[in-house]
Formats: structure tokens, sequence, C-alpha cells
């Protein structure tokens, strides 16, 4: 385990130079943009974007996911695949860079945004903004990176399909569901396209908002229930962490140990190593400090650090090196846990460019804050030396901030449509933020040709997902992949 140990960087690397704004977006008016928009229809049709078909040099899934395992922690990647390996639609919430690659080979419509880069349905949800708020958002960022913007639609619409096959759903309320996602999209980006520019910025779906829409639009027993999801959601914070992930210990808190999930540091290292570990933790928190506005730095000054624990966390991040750490304000009774999470080069970048930024949990950060309404006040980044002398760069974020995200296999069948609503009009409100939105409102325009391509090629994607989904099966079989199951 001396390999997971992080070290402190000598020095934290020099921020880039920021982009001057005329080099952001070019400023034409409204009708110039929209031109540009509907010239890429010229170049790219809309109805392009159905198409999806495997090539002879496809890389092989199993392959794909092989390599990524290299980079990470050896003995917690048979959880990853045993994860992915339960169903059709975990094996598609773990494979963000096979589909990259794939998306790779589909039509561009030549229009960018900052996009998400693993837009699928359950990295959407709820969280608390910082006035306390519950607000609806895209919430996770792993992948973020700027680029075609289609591909986070693409990616979003398949999900809904992998997922509702899953459940068993027939293909009329399927397609349904897919057509919804694409539709909510492209009437948001043409609401956003006609709205100023600040307007677009404070834009953003509250809680109350949701459960109003899904109560207009669904079974009402069902919103019921989601009304419920909401309020436990809220309940969701550093003192549920707080009973739920510690014991107490001659009068101190302590981090449960339940390996091989979460793991306490004094588990993991011996001896020396442990010391020097938490060494390393305090010059951690004042590297991490360093990448946070001046007030957010004064109020985490407050609170003390007391433990540290490996936690294993999600499908498709399992392997990444992941901790939480508990740290105390005036008392026991409060607390605030953080996770510390590793970042590498998004799936993205090889087929759309490099970041601009030098460290990738900043990469992270800055794309979070890009998208997203309205953003955690602690996030942050840093870049550590492991004693194996690899430099590696994480994130950090409250571990739970109100934090909820649907759960699909009990998600009545009622809130689909309303739900893919909701998460197309949030990824389009993410995307007007850094994209043109006239533009791509003016590509889109307001007939349904690029909603059914998109219904389309969700159906033949989700035919390729299972066919790499049964190669994950054999290779489980065959023993090429190792998976452990039930974790």
């Amino acid at each position: 385990m001396t390999a997971e140990t992080p070290a402190p960087s000598p020095e934290q690397p020099p921020a880039p130079a920021p982009l001057p704004y005329a080099a952001m977006l070019p400023h034409f008016t409204p009708a110039e943009h929209l031109a540009r928009g509907r010239a890429a229809r010229q170049e790219t049709p809309r109805r392009g974007h159905a198409a999806w078909e495997s090539w002879p040099d496809r890389p092989d899934p199993i392959d794909v996911l092989v390599e990524q395992g290299s980079h990470r922690t050896p003995e917690l990647l048979p959880i990853r695949y045993g994860r992915m390996v339960a169903s059709p639609f975990a094996f598609f919430r773990g494979g963000a860079a096979i589909m990259a690659s794939d998306l790779a080979t589909t039509p561009r419509s030549g229009l960018k945004a900052q996009c998400c880069g693993d837009a699928h349905m359950v990295n959407f949800g709820v969280f608390s903004a910082p006035d306390r708020s519950l607000v609806f958002d895209i919430n996770d960022f792993d992948e973020t990176l700027p680029g075609p913007w289609e591909w986070d639609v693409k990616r979003l619409a398949a999900s809904f399909e992998v997922a509702m096959r899953d459940r068993g759903m027939n293909a009329t309320a399927r397609r349904a569901a897919v057509l919804e996602t694409a539709r909510s999209y492209r009437e948001a980006m043409l609401e956003f396209a006609q709205r100023n520019t600040l307007d677009v910025w404070y834009a953003r779906l509250d809680a109350v908002a949701l459960l109003e829409n899904l109560q207009a639009m669904g079974d009402r027993k069902d919103a019921k229930r989601v009304a419920k999801g909401l309020e436990k959601a809220q309940s969701k914070n550093s003192l549920r962490a707080l009973e739920k992930l510690t014991v107490t210990v001659d009068g101190e808190p302590r981090i449960i140990s339940s390996p091989p999930l979460i793991v306490p540091a004094a588990e993991l290292l011996q001896g020396d190593e442990f010391e020097r570990f938490t060494d390393v933790i305090h010059s951690f928190l004042s590297s991490y400090a360093a990448s946070l506005p001046d007030d957010i730095r004064h109020l985490l000054g407050e609170f003390e650090f007391k433990q540290i624990a490996r936690k294993v966390v999600g499908v498709g991040s399992v392997g990444m090196r992941s901790w939480i750490v508990l740290t105390l304000g005036r008392d026991m009774s409060d607390p605030l846990f953080l996770q510390l999470k590793q970042a590498e080069a998004s799936v993205m970048e090889r087929y759309v460019g490099r970041s601009r930024y030098r460290n990738h949990g900043r990469r992270v950060v800055e794309g979070q804050r890009l998208m997203q309404a309205a953003s955690d006040i602690t996030l942050g980044w840093y870049k550590v030396c492991a004693f194996d002398n690899q430099m590696r760069d994480f994130y950090v974020r409250q571990l739970w901030d109100g934090k909820a995200s649907v759960d699909v296999a009990v998600m009545p069948a009622s809130m689909f449509g309303p739900y893919a609503q909701a998460c197309g009009w949030t990824l389009a409100r993410a995307h007007a933020r850094s994209g043109d939105r006239i533009a791509i409102s003016g590509y889109l325009g307001r007939g349904t040709v690029f909603d059914e391509a998109i219904a389309d090629f969700a159906a033949t994607y989700a035919d390729q997902n299972e066919r790499d989904y049964e190669k994950l099966v054999e290779a489980v079989k065959s023993g090429r992949i190792a998976a452990q199951t039930g974790v």
C-alpha cells in the first residue's frame, strides 16, 4: 500500500494565463450567430446524427477497460468489473472511455461547449446550493472538457435507452423518453438563445420546481415518493455522514472500517509510513487551501483534521484513488467531511485535444464551475507525489452535501419521461453557459429532425452496448478479467 501514499509536491505548477474574453466566444450579432448555426447544417445535416455503425478496427472494449485499469489501484479493479458486469446499464455507466472512442467517429456540428464527458442519467441529481436550497444539476465532472456538445446529448439519450431496457420497458416507452430528452434539450436551448446572457447564468432548476413539474407530468403517487427522496437528500450532510460513517472511540469520532469499501489509513499503512502519511495530509490541506478564495480558506481554517480513510465510490471511478477526510469545527457536533478524488486526463482528451489546465484536478473544478448553476464552495485541487515518485492530481469537494441521484432499478415507470425532460433542460443550460447558444439553437431548429435522429442513435448504440457487455461477461467467465460481485 506504500505506493498509494501521497507526499507533498514541492510546488504547484504555475496557473495558465487567462484567455482574453474575445478568445472565448466570437462577438457576432444574434442574427450572425443564428446564421452560423444554420450554416453548420449544410456541413453536418442533423439527420446524420442518427448514424452509428461499428468499424473493423474499432478498439476492443475490454482492452479499453484494461488500459484504464493500468493506472488504478490494482486490488480494487475486481470491484469495478464486478459492478460493471451486473447489467448492461452498469456496464454503460463504467464505459465512458469506450463511448468516447465511438463518439469520435460520429458526425460533429463543429460547434463546441464545455462538455460533461459522462452525461448519463445517473450523473444528474440534487444537491445543496451555497444558499442551502436544493438544486437539480449535473453532479459528475471527472471527464469534463470542451468538445462537441452533441456527444453529451448522445450519451444522455443512450443512457435512457439502456436503462429502460434493463427495466424491461417496451420500445415505445423507451423511444418516448429518449425523444423527450432531445426535445427538452432543443427547446431549452431555444429558450436560452432568446435570453439575456446574465439570465442564462442565473438560470437553475431548484428542487421545488422539479417536484412541481413531476407532479404535473407524472403519477401523483410517484411524485410523493420523489418528495420523500428530496427530504432525505436535504438531511444528507456532514452530520449524517458523522452518524453513518463513524464510531466514537475514547470520546473521539473514528471513521468505521468496512473493507474493502472504507478503510482507515491506519489500517492501510504501518509504523513510520502512517506517521509520514499524517504529515503529508497536513501539507495537503495547505496546498489545497491555496486553490480556494480567501473567504473559504478562512472557513476551512476553523476545522481541525481528525482522520482520513480510503473510500471506494461509483462504478466507473472504482480504482481511482479516493479518500475521505473527517474534520471538526467547534466540537463533535460540528463536522465537515471532505472527499479527495484523483483526477486523470478526460476520456475525451485524445479525440478533442488536451486540457488547457496542467492539473486535471483543476480541469474538473473549473469545468464544474462553468457548467453548474451553483457549485460546492469547497471545490479545490492539488497535486501530490506518491512515494512511488508518481505525480498525481486530485480535486476536493464535500462528501455529502444534500446529494442524491436516481435509483434506476426502482425508479417508477411514470417518472422516466419527466426525468428525461429535467435532464435535457439541465444539459442545455450547462452548454448554454459556455457554448454559442444561439448558433447551437439555430443548428437544432424548431422541428423534430434532431430529436428523431438522436432516438435512432440511442437505440442502435444500446445494441452495441449489449454486445460489449457480453464481451465483459465472457472475459469474466474465461478468467481474463477478475470480477468481485456483490460489493
